[in-house]
């Protein structure tokens, strides 16, 4: 039920004492959180739009492939920078489980983009086919429902269906403790892209390496936000009053963290020319690998060196856009030359007498 008190200065005095956070200038963090969610809010809507341009910008199918995922990134992130206004205003039935749900939702749809960017620039570095767009956009979506599934099950099980109250109820400590909680998957998540970061710098084609740049450097500070924001909330010793400003300041952070050390970055790389040292040779499989000279018995010849991976072995361990994938054969190698010979004469068998009468 809405509540009316005397209104700070800044607010009006029939506004609900609910919002007061978003207009009271005495408390001056409200005001610099909303504005900096709503301007990154703003510039990610403006990303999404670039990003639906660029598309007939891009050369590189590949960096092409990855564009319905980076939207999907983009909507997470805009979600992140919407989810702050509820950490402004006070804890009710109505922002207690939009908290508990989205805070760990949308934040599962960034790093399970970012995995799945991960897993796309494993193969490419080193020179495998790559994954095709619908396999990483199913990848990403699939990371994320079981954050999903995982909250809307805490949900059921706290509110016990209908007492919607449950978390202004709850003591602050007990409250902090099921928060973190719920968010165990989404510190998974972060943790493998960043180890999976890792594995794109160990491959032989060092282009796609500047976008593993930009995955690694984004999940390391916001591994480094969130571990300063559970510390901060977890600390007793800290009045439950600053809990939301903790958590309003990391959405904020990390919602920025994504825009400037993720998307900016890629969207500076997708209209770049292809660059031919970011993939294998194109007919690698055609030419010869390596070539010795023999000698024959009456002549010389070239002779391919033997290959000793048979073409069943080769796997994907090279990917050669519209290559023929076509293997020199070993010849057998017979360099004697077919000598003279005279011709049989007719009178072999001729004795030069008569037979007998």
């Amino acid at each position: 039920m809405a509540t009316h008190t005397t209104a700070p200065r800044g607010c009006r005095s029939d506004l609900d004492s609910r919002y007061h956070r978003l207009c009271d200038l005495s408390e001056g963090w409200g005001i610099a959180l909303e504005t900096l969610a709503a301007v990154g809010a703003v510039a990610t809507v403006a990303l999404m739009f670039a990003l639906v341009f660029l598309i007939c910008k891009v050369q590189d199918s590949n960096k092409r492939k990855m564009l319905p995922t980076q939207f999907l990134f983009l909507l997470g992130v805009l979600g992140v920078f919407g989810l702050t206004f509820a950490f402004i205003i006070k804890l009710d039935g109505a922002t207690g489980p939009t908290r508990f749900f989205l805070f760990g939702v949308l934040f599962a749809i960034c790093f399970s983009c970012l995995l799945a960017h991960a897993f796309n620039l494993i193969k490419l570095v080193r020179g495998r086919k790559p994954l095709s767009w619908l396999v990483i956009l199913s990848l990403a979506v699939g990371f994320s429902l079981v954050q999903d599934v995982i909250a809307i099950e805490y949900l059921v099980l706290t509110m016990n269906r209908t007492d919607v109250n449950v978390f202004s109820e709850l003591p602050a400590p007990r409250r902090n403790e099921d928060f973190v909680m719920v968010l165990i998957y989404v510190l998974f998540l972060m943790v493998l892209t960043f180890f999976a970061s890792f594995a794109i710098f160990c491959g032989s084609f060092s282009g796609w390496k500047r976008h593993g740049f930009h995955i690694c450097l984004t999940s390391f500070l916001s591994i480094a936000i969130w571990v300063a924001w559970i510390i901060l909330l977890l600390i007793p010793d800290i009045d439950p009053e600053w809990d939301d400003t903790i958590l309003s300041t990391a959405l904020v952070a990390n919602g920025w963290v994504f825009l400037v050390f993720y998307i900016l970055p890629e969207f500076r790389q997708l209209p770049r020319q292809r660059s031919p040292t970011d993939y294998p040779v194109e007919d690698a499989f055609c030419k010869p690998q390596l070539m010795k000279q023999s000698y024959g018995v009456e002549n010389r010849a070239y002779s391919q060196e033997e290959i000793t991976q048979g073409p069943g072995e080769m796997g994907d361990t090279l990917y050669a856009p519209y290559s023929t994938h076509f293997q020199l054969q070993n010849r057998p190698k017979d360099f004697s030359i077919p000598r003279a010979q005279a011709p049989a004469s007719p009178y072999n068998d001729y004795e030069g007498r008569r037979g007998d009468s």
